[in-house]
Order: structure tokens, then sequence, then C-alpha cells
């Protein structure tokens, strides 16, 4: 799978997908759209199992290996943080505007 000349390893995100219990992963922001650039961080939305018992701890490391993965700076957004989230604009700009790239 390719995003922006990303190439990604779809085996190893799976893996790291099931591994952390997450329900569905989305590409959002820059990397959706024409400015990404060769500096440009990878924005991920994750939506996560009930199950996953998911603490700060294991955000650090899923960031970790998702950086990894794609070979640059990843910023993580919980899905569920992004529907609760008074900020109107920001929640609409997300939510409208992602590629989803795993669902378990």
């Amino acid at each position: 799978m390719t995003i922006r000349n990303i190439n990604i390893q779809e085996e190893q995100l799976r893996e790291i997908c099931k591994r952390y219990l997450i329900r569905e992963l989305a590409v959002f922001g820059s990397a959706l759209r024409e400015d990404f650039n060769e500096k440009s961080d990878v924005d991920l939305l994750i939506e996560f199992e009930p199950e996953s018992g998911i603490t700060l701890f294991n955000i650090v490391d899923l960031k970790e290996e998702f950086e990894k993965l794609f070979g640059r700076d990843v910023d993580i957004v919980s899905k569920k943080a992004i529907q609760r989230s008074r900020n109107h604009l920001k929640r609409k700009s997300i939510l409208e505007n992602f590629k989803v790239i795993y669902v378990s």
C-alpha cells in the first residue's frame, strides 16, 4: 500500500494493529493533500477495541512502531477523543476527511 509516496508494508501494519487491538486505523491531514512533503508527519486517527485497555505508555510504544513503519514522525489521535471534542471545526475537519487503511 502506498500513501503519498510512502510505501507501507501491509503485513507489518496488520501485525501492529492486531497487537494493540486497533479496530480502525485511518490517515488524515496533509498525508491526503497536495502539500504533503518529505518533512511532513503522518496523522493517524485510531479507534481501539473496547477491551484494548490502552494506556499512555502503550500509545508511546505504538507511536514509535508507526514511526518506524512510516519512516517519519507520526501524530496519533483517538477517534473517540475527536468525536467528543468541543472544537467542532477540528472535529468536522478530521471526521470528514480521512482515509481508512486498516479495519479489524
